[in-house]
């Protein structure tokens, strides 16, 4: 029986999961709703021509039996206290900070299809490599969603709420804070007139290793072998920037604490 799907929400999640939903089989995106039809819209061209764009929450009607919100986490309360559907519908959301109790105001059945990746316009993604995160309050609404999300992907995990908490604030220091620090890395490579493509293998190398080895074993530099003339020099070359200067000088001293002896 081919199961139907309502996307609510035409953002950067919404971009990259609809078009990677609409290609599997047994499954069809019967709508996509945005505030603002025209997104809805340009993401329905990319979707096969039965989807229809909404821009009110009203699918009373609707034939779809899930329905994906992703929205961002602060209008999720909102949307989930405006959404109408169909009353055995299974409703779900796609965020990594909010737990399922989000969605209390709904009385239909509840669940959470997390998919761990930082989504960009333009950027394409890999889905079969990306984690896929379950929950739900019902067994059998688990084992949909677990079925559903392993037709796009081969690392499908059962993570409750508390779990995800913990899970997104791994995410934020691997991915967000680092791509902030390759941001400094850029700005000081600019300064020097050098091209931060000379950090591209480096870059590489480093996301290889922390991918087959423990972290704590791959960790290399000034600050793991308690180096403090290269320390000291580097330091000096941040005195324009005392914050960056600050942030240096505190994860080497995390650093240094931890491989000391």
């Amino acid at each position: 029986m081919m199961q139907k799907i309502v996307l609510i929400g035409a953002g950067n999640v919404a971009q990259h999961l609809a078009p990677a939903l609409s290609t599997q089989e047994g499954y069809e995106i019967e709508a996509v709703f945005s505030r603002h039809i025209a997104r809805a819209a340009a993401l329905c061209q990319k979707l096969p021509q039965s989807t229809k764009a909404q821009s009110h929450l009203d699918f009373n009607q609707s034939k779809a039996d899930l329905f994906i919100l992703a929205v961002t986490d602060d209008a999720l309360a909102e949307v989930a206290q405006r959404l109408i559907t169909p009353p055995e519908a299974l409703i779900v959301h796609t965020s990594g900070t909010r737990p399922m109790s989000v969605l209390s105001a709904l009385a239909q059945p509840k669940g959470v299809f997390y998919p761990l990746q930082t989504f960009s316009v333009g950027k394409k993604v890999d889905f079969s490599e990306v984690p896929f995160c379950i929950e739900a309050a019902r067994k059998t609404d688990e084992m949909r969603l677990v079925r559903l999300a392993k037709k796009l992907s081969k690392r499908v995990y059962l993570v409750d709420s508390e779990q995800r908490k913990s899970l997104h604030l791994a995410a934020v220091f691997a991915n967000n804070f680092s791509n902030h620090l390759f941001g400094i890395a850029e700005e000081i490579l600019q300064k020097a007139n050098l091209s931060f493509e000379l950090l591209h293998p480096l870059l590489k190398e480093t996301a290889e290793k922390a991918s087959n080895m423990s972290p704590t074993e791959a960790q290399t530099g000034p600050a793991r072998r308690q180096d403090q003339e290269v320390i000291k020099k580097q330091l000096d070359l941040l005195q324009e920037k005392p914050h960056w200067q600050m942030l240096y000088k505190m994860l080497s001293e995390m650093i240094q604490e931890k491989y000391k002896g």
